[in-house]
């Protein structure tokens, strides 16, 4: 995570060396004001700029030199989460005004297959195996690092039990079922399918750190935790599972994901996926520059439409369930968390590792209380459930 500095100190004069109204100090106002957003004003969203270097290198780098320039404080803002639900709207409607260095990684992704397996060791080193202290203390017991259930939870323990017997109700899991989890995380899904549902559940990872952790949770439960790809998965199950995996498939392989799905899963069965989902399609490595660096490498958010497309022919949808706003609270319930134990994790990570992730962090919050992405479920069967598949909510 250690990274150049984009300016090493402050020219002089502080934030107030440019004329108010010209050049790119007017033009990131510009773009800014539009979402209500001021330069160093009082509001809580407004930017505190700290450096005129600030409005070139932005300007010039587009939403990950923003990213950037917050590693490297050359500005602040009290409340990111509220910066973006005010960012984003504008971001969207003027053409990606903030989206530049985006033409590369688009131009590569028509190349190279960004999640294939031999580069999918890349987000699990860089991202999932920071540590799993690191992220007991962030996630919560459930060690649930997908959206949680708000629905009746008034704490992000309870919402995460809430989405896990969501998931179990949505399978209607018997205590004969085989399962199938498609990255399986931490094995909080496996274990509490198993436990409360008698369930055998098989799970595959190919992070180091998560899958040690899973089977150490699991041991003495009918789980088994392979450290392999997903792609690699073997055998006929009564249910599959994918929790927080298709945003890292790609689109050059959601057709190849559902038939994967679909060979595993035994005639009669039922598959759940748990995804992020953008509201429109996106093209293979568009996703934002920032989040692509330095928090999921070869990321990719599918719409509606192309994870349909994929399923076509394949499966029966049979339940679509959008929650989306669930996720915002989610991730400020993350973000609590991180701040409060921070003290823990201080020495070993720095300050600059501090201020990436809450970034990340609230900047996502952000982005899900625009509504600018959303976390949907889905429910697959083969060839379409007997009588009808009531909705679970």
């Amino acid at each position: 995570m250690k990274n150049a500095r984009i300016s090493s100190a402050p020219r002089e004069g502080g934030a107030t060396g440019h004329d108010e109204d010209s050049g790119a100090r007017g033009a990131i106002a510009a773009i800014f004001g539009e979402g209500g957003i001021e330069i160093n004003g009082a509001r809580p969203w407004d930017v505190q700029v700290h450096d005129d270097a600030f409005y070139d290198i932005v300007l010039g780098g587009g939403s990950l030199a923003l990213g950037e320039s917050y590693m490297d404080k050359l500005w602040d803002c009290e409340r990111l989460d509220e910066f973006f639900a005010r960012l984003i709207p504008v971001h969207i409607s003027k053409g990606k005004a903030l989206q530049k260095g985006m033409l590369w990684p688009i131009f590569k992704a028509k190349l190279v297959n960004l999640q294939s397996k031999t580069r999918a060791h890349q987000v699990a080193e860089t991202h999932y195996d920071l540590g799993n202290d690191f992220y007991a203390h962030m996630l919560g017991p459930r060690m649930q690092y997908t959206c949680a259930y708000w629905k009746d939870a008034d704490n992000l323990v309870e919402a995460q039990e809430a989405k896990l017997e969501l998931i179990c109700r949505k399978l209607e899991l018997k205590p004969s079922d085989k399962v199938l989890e498609l990255g399986c995380g931490w094995g909080g899904f496996a274990k509490y399918a198993a436990e409360r549902y008698g369930c055998e559940v098989t799970g595959c990872n190919i992070s180091k750190e998560q899958v040690e952790y899973a089977r150490e949770s699991c041991a003495g439960l009918p789980v088994t935790i392979l450290r392999k790809d997903y792609r690699d998965a073997e055998g006929r199950y009564d249910k599959v599972a994918a929790i927080g995996l298709c945003e890292h498939v790609g689109s050059s392989n959601y057709r190849e994901f559902m038939g994967l799905i679909h060979r595993r899963l035994k005639d009669g069965g039922l598959a759940l996926v748990h995804t992020i989902g953008r509201n429109t399609s996106a093209r293979a490595g568009e996703l934002d520059p920032w989040i692509q660096k330095y928090v999921f490498p070869n990321g990719q958010l599918p719409s509606l439409k192309q994870l349909a497309d994929a399923a076509e022919g394949l499966f029966v949808i049979e339940d679509v369930h959008n929650f989306g706003a669930s996720y915002d609270k989610t991730l400020m319930a993350w973000h609590a968390n991180f701040v409060k134990h921070w003290p823990r994790f201080e020495a070993a990570y720095g300050e600059r590792f501090f201020r990436m992730w809450s970034y990340y962090l609230l900047s996502c919050a952000g982005a899900f209380r625009a509504r600018s992405i959303q976390l949907w479920q889905l429910v697959l069967s083969k060839e379409g459930a007997p009588g009808g598949y009531d909705s679970i909510r």
